[in-house]
């Protein structure tokens, strides 16, 4: 409830004459949707009103919705949890009603071709972020339904590659970060085919964690030659807790579809220049240190020891400790 005044119930009404807004408290009264405050007093005059009253929630009539949503849904949308709420699906009635719009003209024609998440978010609700970012998914897990059931896909980032050959079978090296993706682009462009005696095809710039969203939709977004079979995959990053972690996962993620190893001969060199290095650089903060212990099967015990060695110090090997001229050694 909440108190107003008597003037301020005037400027609402706004009442011409005394008469006008007698007239108006009264039915508002009767209607109970006012309630005077007794303690207030009247104002004296005839017929009397008090000086205030209370303003009352009107308790809605929810039975139009009951209705709507036993009769009017498409079967696609499972309606307990709003019978159930029937308050929040005042709230959430008009994005309710777009989506069974959509779902009505689906069953009635057909499956629709699958598009993007944004195209179906706009084509549903007129807003293209409503799903990944508004409360779309909201919506649906009221409606009790899955985003599988809207037949769309997600995307990421265009992935960022440099393609020297098309011919397959051919090897593909994923790179962690952009400085040595451009330096090997470059050594490419020179007319160069061979990395550390490992001749390559194409060149994937991962962006860090990125690489695992990219290769989630990699038979979306990869051209037909990166989706041979009988390709192979390298992986190259920075020598860290997380630089490691990422092929891991990256590893663990595409087993049963394209088999990813670590680039040996690179981290090899990694670790023999890092023997000169004035100082490595201290382990980034926050990094997570749980590893399977995958990435180290593909070394000898000996190098094994010696990355351990650093990790365990705190410091890494950043990937930019190899650059071109060593790729031309």
């Amino acid at each position: 409830m909440k108190r107003v005044t008597l003037e301020q119930l005037s400027q609402y009404a706004h009442a011409s004459s005394y008469r006008d807004l007698v007239s108006y408290i009264y039915g508002q009264v009767e209607m109970g949707s006012l309630k005077p405050v007794r303690a207030s007093k009247t104002n004296g005059k005839k017929p009397a009103l008090y000086r205030e009253y209370w303003l009352l929630e009107q308790k809605a009539d929810y039975r139009v919705y009951e209705q709507e949503l036993s009769y009017q849904m498409s079967t696609l949308i499972h309606t307990d949890y709003y019978l159930r709420h029937l308050e929040q699906y005042a709230k959430d009635r008009v994005w309710v009603l777009q989506l069974n719009q959509f779902l009505l003209r689906m069953q009635e024609f057909g499956l629709v071709p699958e598009v993007s998440m944004n195209e179906r978010s706009f084509e549903i609700w007129g807003r293209e972020k409503f799903l990944r970012e508004g409360q779309g998914k909201k919506i649906l897990k009221r409606c009790g339904m899955d985003t599988s059931q809207l037949s769309f896909y997600d995307t990421s980032e265009p992935m960022a590659y440099y393609s020297r050959s098309r011919e397959t079978p051919q090897n593909l090296l994923i790179l962690e970060n952009k400085d040595t993706f451009y330096s090997m682009r470059r050594y490419f462009l020179n007319g160069k085919e061979q990395i550390f005696h490992v001749p390559f095809g194409t060149l994937l710039y991962g962006a860090g964690k990125g690489v695992m969203r990219s290769f989630e939709d990699f038979s979306l977004c990869a051209e037909p030659y990166m989706q041979d079979f009988e390709n192979g995959f390298y992986y190259f990053g920075d020598l860290d807790y997380e630089g490691i972690g990422i092929y891991e996962r990256l590893a663990q993620s595409m087993e049963g579809r394209f088999y990813i190893e670590p680039f040996t001969a690179a981290y090899r060199h990694m670790l023999q220049k890092a023997r000169t290095a004035v100082e490595l650089p201290p382990t980034k903060e926050k990094q997570n240190r749980s590893l399977t212990g995958y990435f180290f099967q593909f070394f000898t015990d000996e190098e094994v020891c010696g990355m351990k060695e650093i990790l365990e110090s705190g410091r890494y090997i950043p990937q930019e400790i190899i650059n071109i001229s060593d790729l031309q050694a």
